[in-house]
């Protein structure tokens, strides 16, 4: 088992169901793949550095979990194509 932090934007413009929406969406994603979630951060509503679809701010989620290594490219495939989600970044995290 790997450690992994997913860094999860989401669109600050939506209402507070779809935003938790996709937030539980992608926990379940990461226990579908056999991962176990850790520590969640939530950074709340942030101005973009740049804007993205015309949108200048975001919800940020940094997710800590552990997976084997192939179920965050599960995992993405899934994020990908989520609506509400303007950027995610996955990184392993040192042992």
């Amino acid at each position: 088992m790997n450690n992994y932090e997913l860094a999860v934007v989401i669109n600050g413009k939506v209402e507070t169901e779809v935003k938790e929406a996709a937030l539980e969406k992608i926990k379940g994603y990461i226990e579908r793949f056999g991962g176990t979630i850790g520590e969640i951060d939530d950074w709340g509503k942030r101005r973009l550095a740049y804007e993205i679809n015309k949108v200048r701010e975001g919800y940020y989620y940094f997710i800590q979990f552990q997976s084997s290594s192939d179920a965050p490219a599960e995992i993405e495939k899934r994020i990908r194509i989520m609506e509400p989600v303007l950027r995610f970044l996955f990184k392993r995290l040192e042992d």
